[in-house]
């Protein structure tokens, strides 16, 4: 996950800071967990209200509801030294995890479940102070927004975006960060055009946009909306009486 503090091109060069995680550190949910904990706990001791917005399921479940983790190189040996592919599918499907397209690959099994990266997780109650909104607005709408954002991220520079950050840390990073540097690597490359990046960003997108819609419609405990402006009413009034 990275924050850049500036995106825009600077006398012919792109610059970016303020990075959380760069590019080819390992990161995971379990990390997520640590820092996102530090940021909340500084947020309220200064009185202002934390608001998480996502984003990855897990990676969100794992502050909401208390998930622990553990090492995944502890793991990993404790998996390849006596686990079955059975006991791997069944850990799989007992937890609602889509299992791989090989299903009886034991090494795709492994990372399926270390990507879901709640290994030995435990998962609690919602704490009471927490306002848990969902926004679901039409499918149609949401791949208008989805097309429309592609078409802004080209606009606002992300091909000179990803020139810069290949430079610095090298394509083989680069294209592990996020599906929109890989596709306009493609794009540099000469592989694909424009239209077809845009085209390929707008399926991509969509696509996880299904597979966060499927994960957060699972719980119990979000408040559904179909705009922003429904869910505004509701958490005006929270706040109002808290």
């Amino acid at each position: 996950m990275v924050r850049p503090s500036q995106r825009r091109p600077s006398a012919g060069k792109f610059r970016i800071g303020g990075w959380i995680w760069k590019p080819g550190d390992t990161f995971s949910a379990a990390k997520f967990k640590d820092y996102a904990e530090a940021k909340i706990a500084d947020i309220q001791v200064r009185g202002k209200l934390p608001i998480l917005v996502g984003g990855t399921g897990l990676y969100v479940d794992g502050v909401l509801y208390d998930f622990g983790f553990i090492n995944n190189q502890t793991w990993r040996g404790l998996v390849y030294s006596w686990w079955s592919v059975d006991k791997l599918q069944k850990m799989i499907q007992q937890r609602d995890w889509p299992l791989p397209e090989n299903a009886r690959n034991r090494r795709h099994l492994v990372r399926t479940i270390e990507r879901a990266g709640r290994v030995g997780s435990r998962k609690t109650e919602l704490p009471d102070n927490v306002l848990l909104i969902g926004l679901m607005p039409p499918d149609e709408i949401l791949k208008q927004r989805i097309a429309r954002r592609g078409e802004d991220m080209f606009k606002r520079g992300i091909v000179k975006e990803t020139q810069y950050l290949a430079a610095e840390y090298g394509t083989k990073k680069l294209a592990g960060t996020g599906i929109i540097y890989k596709i306009v690597l493609r794009l540099i490359n000469g592989e694909i055009d424009r239209r077809q990046a845009l085209d390929l960003l707008k399926t991509a997108d969509w696509q996880y946009a299904r597979r966060q819609k499927t994960w957060f419609r699972r719980n119990p405990d979000i408040k559904w909306f179909s705009s922003p402006e429904a869910a505004y009413k509701v958490v005006k009034k929270v706040l109002l009486n808290t």
